[in-house]
C-alpha cells in the first residue's frame, strides 16, 4: 500500500500519502491511483474475513494507513464514486466494490473523523464533505444511511459552526423530486437532530430550528411513510427540551400528529406514539382537552400488531402514572385498559425461545460469560435505625424489584406492561382490584402454563399498590402461589420465587408455622433447582425473605446453612454470585446469631475456599468481598480464626489501587486507569472487620499501613472511594480510637471539606465519622454528667453562669478541650445541611446525631448556635429508635440548653416531642428531661405552662403527663 499515489489532472508529478500539496480548488479534479485503489478495496474485502490473523493483519494497516490523512481520500471515494465496475476507465472486478465493502469504507472514515479529524488537512476535510452533500441521493439505502452517519459525525466535531453550508444545503434537499435525494437528506438530519439538539436551539447557530421545525411540519403530509416517519423523528427529539421554536408551533405539531395516528404505517405510529408520551410529560396542558380521545387512541395502540408500536404506547401509561390528572383521566377507562396490560404480560413466542423456556434441566451446561451483567459495588452507607425498624429508604439503596426476565435484557411489551400495572396499582391502590381480580382467578388456575404464569406476574406486579385490598385473599393465595414453586415449568417456578417475595413482608407477619416455614422450605428447595433461572429468582426471594424475617430465622439456621453451602458445589458462575448475596443478607438479618461453632464449621470453608481460589484482579471478588463484610460484623470474635489473611489481602488491594492510580495519573499514555471499585470493596471489607471484631482488629491495624493509605483514599477523587473511606474512618475510630487519634490533625479538615450535600452519602459518612471522633476525642463520663445534675441544678431560663461553673467542676471543659480547635471547621456546614430543604433523611439524622455529639463535648462552642439549628435537630431525630447514638446526642443537647437555655425558648414545643420519642432513656438521661421540662414551667409560671400545653397534640399531652 506503500506505493499508492494520488494524480491530479494537469500535473504530472505524483503525491505520495502524507502530502498536504492538495488544493481546495483542485477537488472536483481529484482522481486515485488504479493500483493503490485496488489495495485499499482488497484491505475492505480481507477486513471482512472471519479469520483472525486477517482481522490482525488488516488491523495494523489500517493503523498505518491513518497516519496519512490522504488515506481518508481513497475512503470516502470508495464509499462515494465506486458505484460501477468502471471508474475513471479502471476495471474493477464487482465483487471488490459491493455495497457492504462500500459501507465498511464510510464506518472506517467515520472512526477516522471520531479519532484524528483536528489532524485532517483542510482539503481533506472539504473533499470529504463535498462528497457527502453530492452523494447523500446514493439509489443505496444502505450507503445513504452510512453517508448520514458520517455527515453527523462530522458535525459533532464541532462542525456545525464551520460548516455553514450543510444544514441550509440538506433543508433545500428535501424539496428534491428524486425520493432517494428527499429520504438521504431526512436521514441525516434526523441523526444532526438527536446528536445535537442543543446546539440547533442555540444562539452560536442563530437558531436554525426557527426554520427547521416549520419545514419538518410540512412533511407529515408526505406520500412516502419513511418521510413522515423521518419529519415526526425529527421534531421530537426537541419535545423533551422545550425547544423554543417548536413550543411555538406547538398547536400544529399536535393537530398533525392526530392526523396522522391512524397511518398505515407502523413506523410512523410508533413515532406518534412516542410523541405524544413525552408532550405528556412536558406540555400536559396541550394534551387535556383531547385526554379523552388520546386516551382511547393509546387503548388501541397497546394492542397494535407491531409489538414495537404497542411498546411504546404502553409507555403512556407509566408517564401518565405519573401526573397529578393521571386518577381523573383514567378512572373511567381502567375497565378497557386492566385487560389490556394483562395481556400484555404474557411470554411472547419469541421470547419462550430467548429465554429457553422449553429447557427445564441446564444446571450442568457452564455459564457463557456474557451473560454475566457487568456488576458494581455499592460503597457502604452508614444508617441508622427507625422506630418499627423499617430500613431507611433514602438515595443510596436501589429496589430491584424487576420481574426475573433479566436475560432479557431489552426493554419488552411484557416488562413494560408489568411496570405500568406496578404503579397504576400505586396510583389506584384497592380501586384496582375490581377490574383485576375475575381475571386473576382464571389467570392463576389456566391449564396453559403461558396465561398461568403470567396471572402469577400480575399477582406480583400489584403487591405494593394493592397490599390491602389483597390481604383477605392471601390465605388462599399464597399457598398456591408455594405449590406453584414446584410446577413443571421452570418459567413458571422462577416467577413464583419473584412474586412470593413481594408478599414476604405479609408472610412474615402471620404465625411462623402458617406461611413462613413452608414458603422457607420450599424456597430452599429452589435455591437447589435443576434450573439455572429458576436458582437464580429463588436465591434472591430469599435474600428478601432473609431481609424481612431477620431473627425468626434463627431456629432454621442449621437447615438454612445446609442447602446454601449445598449451593457453592452445585452452581455456575453467574448464580454463585447471587448466592453471595444471599450468604450476605443472611448474615446482615441474623446477625450474632450466627457466631456458633457448628454454623461457622458449615459456612467458612466454603467461602475460605473461593477467597484463596480468586486472584486479586478478578471482579468475583467484589461479591465475595461484600459477602465476607456481612459475615465477618455479624460472627463478631468468632471471624477471629480467618481475620488476619483477609485482612491482609484488604489492605494490599487498597495499596495496589492507590500505586496503579499514581502512576496513571504520572503517565496515563504508559498505565491503564485501576478500577477503584476493588479498593471500595476493600474498604468496606474493612469496616465490616472494625465494626465485627471491635478491639481486636486493634492489633491488625497497628501491624499495617491503614491509617496511611486511609488518609490518601480520603482525598480520593472518586466520590465512592471516599464514602467507603470515612465509614472505615469511623468503625476505626469506635474499635481501636488509639490508632485515630494520632491521624486527627490531618483527617479533620479533609472531612469538614466534604460536608457537601452535593454528594449525599460521602457527606453523611463524613458527618457520621466526625459524631464518632467528636465522642472519643472528648467525651467525658457519664458519671460526671450524673454528678452534675445530681446537685440540685434546676434550669432557668436566665441564668447560664451556673452551668458553666458546674460543668468546669465536673471536669468537661477538659475533656473537650481537644476537640474545640475543630468545631469551627466543620459546625457550620452541619447546621447549613440540617436547615437545607429536600435533604434525605439518613443524612439529616446523621447530622443531628453529630450537631449533638458536638454539644456533647465542647456545649459552649455549639451552644450559641442552638436557635438555628433546635427545630430540625428535634424533627430529625423524633423517629429513630432508642440507642446509643440517640442517647450521646440528646445529652448533648441537654448541656447546650444549660449554656443557652434561650436559645430553645421560641421551639421549646419541638424539644418536648422529641422528649416524647424516647421509649426506655437511661434514668440519668430522664432525669436530664425532667430538670429542663420543668425548670421551663417554674420559669414560666403555670397559667403561661398551661397555655403552653394547650397547644399539644393529644399523644403528647399524656406522653409527657405519664413520664415527667
Amino acid at each position: 500500500i506503500g506505493v499508492v499515489k494520488v494524480h491530479r489532472v494537469h500535473t504530472v508529478a505524483c503525491i505520495p500519502f502524507g502530502s498536504t500539496g492538495l488544493r481546495t480548488q483542485d477537488l472536483m479534479e481529484w482522481q486515485p491511483d488504479e493500483q493503490g485503489l485496488q489495495q485499499v478495496l482488497q484491505l475492505l474485502k480481507d477486513s471482512q474475513s472471519p479469520n483472525t490473523a486477517t482481522q490482525r493483519a488488516v488491523q495494523q494497516k489500517l493503523e498505518q494507513l491513518n497516519q496519512f490523512p490522504d488515506f481518508n481520500n481513497y475512503l470516502i471515494f470508495v464509499l462515494t464514486r465506486l458505484k460501477s465496475e468502471v471508474v475513471y476507465g479502471y476495471l474493477f472486478s464487482p465483487s471488490l466494490a459491493d455495497e457492504p465493502t462500500r459501507s465498511l469504507s464510510g464506518l472506517i472514515l467515520k472512526n477516522n473523523v471520531k479519532a484524528h479529524y483536528q489532524n485532517f488537512p483542510p482539503a481533506v476535510a472539504d473533499f470529504i464533505k463535498q462528497e457527502c452533500l453530492s452523494s447523500i441521493g446514493d439509489p443505496s439505502p444502505l450507503i445513504r444511511a452510512t453517508i448520514g452517519i458520517l455527515i453527523t459525525t462530522i458535525a459533532s466535531k464541532g462542525e456545525l459552526q464551520t460548516w455553514p453550508e450543510l444544514l441550509p444545503q440538506l433543508c433545500n434537499l428535501l424539496n428534491s423530486e428524486d425520493y432517494n435525494t428527499c429520504e438521504g437528506s431526512f436521514g441525516a438530519l434526523q441523526k444532526i437532530c438527536e446528536d445535537s439538539s442543543e446546539l440547533l436551539d442555540s444562539d452560536a447557530l442563530n437558531r436554525p430550528l426557527n426554520i427547521m421545525i416549520p419545514k419538518f411540519l410540512q412533511f407529515f403530509k408526505h406520500c412516502s411513510p419513511k418521510i413522515r416517519s423521518h419529519a415526526i423523528a425529527c421534531v421530537n427529539q426537541f419535545i423533551i427540551g422545550r425547544a423554543q421554536a417548536l413550543m411555538d408551533n406547538i398547536d400544529t405539531f399536535i393537530e398533525s400528529l392526530f392526523a396522522l395516528a391512524a397511518d398505515e404505517d407502523s413506523e410512523v405510529r410508533k413515532n406518534v406514539c412516542r410523541a405524544l408520551v413525552m408532550l405528556l410529560e412536558v406540555r400536559v396542558d396541550r394534551l387535556i382537552p383531547h385526554m379523552h380521545s388520546i386516551v382511547q387512541y393509546m387503548l388501541q395502540r397497546t394492542q397494535d400488531p407491531d409489538e414495537n408500536v404497542a411498546l411504546e404506547a404502553c409507555e403512556f401509561w407509566l408517564t401518565l402514572a405519573e401526573q397529578p390528572i393521571c386518577k381523573d383521566v383514567l378512572s373511567g377507562h381502567l375497565v378497557q385498559l386492566i385487560p389490556i396490560l394483562v395481556n400484555g404480560m404474557k411470554y411472547s413466542e419469541i421470547d419462550i425461545i430467548l429465554l429457553k423456556g422449553d429447557v427445564e434441566e441446564d444446571e450442568a451446561i457452564p455459564d457463557s460469560e456474557q451473560d454475566i451483567k457487568p456488576r458494581f459495588h455499592k460503597s457502604r452507607t452508614v444508617t441508622l435505625q427507625h422506630e418499627g425498624g423499617e430500613g431507611e429508604e433514602g438515595e443510596d439503596i436501589d429496589e430491584d424489584d424487576d420481574d426475573d426476565d433479566d436475560t432479557l435484557s431489552d426493554w419488552n411489551l411484557r416488562k413494560c406492561s408489568a411496570a405500568a400495572l406496578d404503579v397504576l396499582a400505586n396510583v389506584f391502590r384497592d380501586e384496582l382490584l375490581p377490574h383485576l381480580l375475575p381475571l386473576l382467578k382464571d389467570l392463576l388456575f389456566h391449564p396453559d402454563w403461558v396465561i398461568k404464569e403470567s396471572g402469577i406476574l400480575v399477582l406480583g406486579a400489584i403487591a405494593e399498590g394493592c397490599v390491602q385490598g389483597m390481604v383477605p385473599y392471601l390465605p388462599e393465595l399464597i399457598p398456591h402461589l408455594i405449590q406453584c414453586l414446584c410446577d413443571k415449568k421452570a418459567l413458571v417456578r422462577s416467577i413464583a420465587c419473584w412474586t412470593l417475595s413481594r408478599y414476604a413482608h405479609w408472610v412474615v407477619s402471620q404465625p411462623p408455622d402458617a406461611y413462613l416455614k413452608p414458603l422457607m422450605t420450599e424456597l430452599l428447595k429452589r435455591i437447589l433447582d435443576g434450573n439455572k433461572r429458576v436458582q437464580e429468582a429463588a436465591c434472591s426471594a430469599f435474600a428478601t425473605l432473609e431481609e424481612e424475617a431477620c431473627t425468626e430465622l434463627v431456629p432454621y439456621l442449621g437447615f438454612i446453612l445446609d442447602t446454601l453451602v449445598f449451593a457453592f458445589g452445585k452452581y455456575q458462575h453467574k448464580n454463585l454470585l447471587i448466592l453471595y448475596d444471599a450468604i450476605g443478607t443472611l448474615a446482615d438479618s441474623v446477625g450474632h446469631h450466627l457466631n456458633q461453632p457448628e454454623y461457622i464449621q458449615k459456612l467458612m470453608p466454603p467461602l475460605i475456599q473461593k477467597w484463596n481460589e480468586l486472584k486479586d484482579e478478578d471482579k468475583d471478588l467484589f461479591p465475595l468481598l461484600e459477602c465476607l463484610s456481612s459475615v465477618a460484623t455479624a460472627l463478631q470474635n468468632g471471624f477471629l480464626p480467618y481475620c488476619e489473611p483477609v485482612y491482609q489481602r484488604c489492605v494490599t488491594l487498597v495499596q495496589k489501587t492507590l500505586a496503579q492510580a499514581m502512576m496513571y495519573n504520572q503517565h496515563p499514555e504508559q498505565y491503564e486507569a485501576p478500577d477503584k471499585d476493588f479498593m471500595i470493596v476493600a474498604l468496606d471489607l474493612l469496616s465490616g472487620l472494625a465494626e465485627g471484631l471491635g478491639g481486636h482488629v486493634e492489633q491488625l491495624v497497628a501491624h499495617s499501613n491503614i491509617m496511611t493509605l486511609l488518609f490518601q483514599c480520603m482525598q480520593d477523587t472518586m466520590p465512592e472511594v471516599r464514602q467507603s473511606s470515612f465509614a472505615l474512618l469511623g468503625d476505626l475510630t469506635k474499635a481501636c480510637f488509639l490508632h485515630v487519634k494520632p491521624c486527627i490533625a490531618e483527617f479533620m479538615p479533609i472531612l469538614g471539606l466534604n460536608l457537601n450535600p452535593e454528594f449525599i452519602s460521602v457527606c453523611n459518612n463524613a458527618t457520621w465519622a466526625i459524631g464518632e471522633i467528636s465522642i472519643q476525642m472528648g467525651e467525658f463520663n457519664l458519671h460526671d454528667c450524673i454528678q452534675f445534675y445530681s446537685r440540685g441544678y434546676t434550669c432557668r431560663i436566665t441564668d447560664t453562669e451556673d452551668v458553666v461553673n458546674t460543668r468546669k467542676q465536673a471536669g468537661g471543659d477538659c475533656a473537650g478541650a481537644e476537640m474545640e480547635p475543630y468545631v469551627g471547621l466543620v459546625l457550620n456546614n452541619l447546621v447549613e445541611i440540617i436547615n437545607r430543604p429536600n435533604t434525605p433523611k439518613t443524612l439529616l439524622e446523621n447530622t443531628a446525631i453529630t450537631i449533638g455529639r458536638l454539644g456533647y463535648v465542647c456545649p459552649q462552642e455549639v451552644a450559641p448556635m442552638l436557635p438555628q439549628f433546635i427545630r430540625p435537630w428535634c424533627q430529625s431525630l423524633r423517629n429513630i429508635r432508642d440507642n446509643e447514638e440517640k442517647d450521646s446526642a440528646f445529652r448533648g443537647i441537654c448541656l447546650m440548653i444549660g449554656v443557652n437555655p434561650g436559645g430553645v425558648v421560641q421551639d421549646f414545643i419541638f424539644f418536648c416531642d422529641a422528649v416524647a420519642s424516647w421509649v426506655n432513656p437511661k434514668e440519668d438521661l430522664r432525669d436530664m428531661f425532667y430538670k429542663i421540662l420543668h425548670g421551663f414551667k417554674a420559669q414560666v409560671g403555670e397559667e403561661n405552662w398551661q397555655q403552653f400545653c394547650e397547644q399539644f397534640p393529644l399523644q403528647l399531652k399524656e406522653r409527657l403527663s405519664a413520664c415527667y
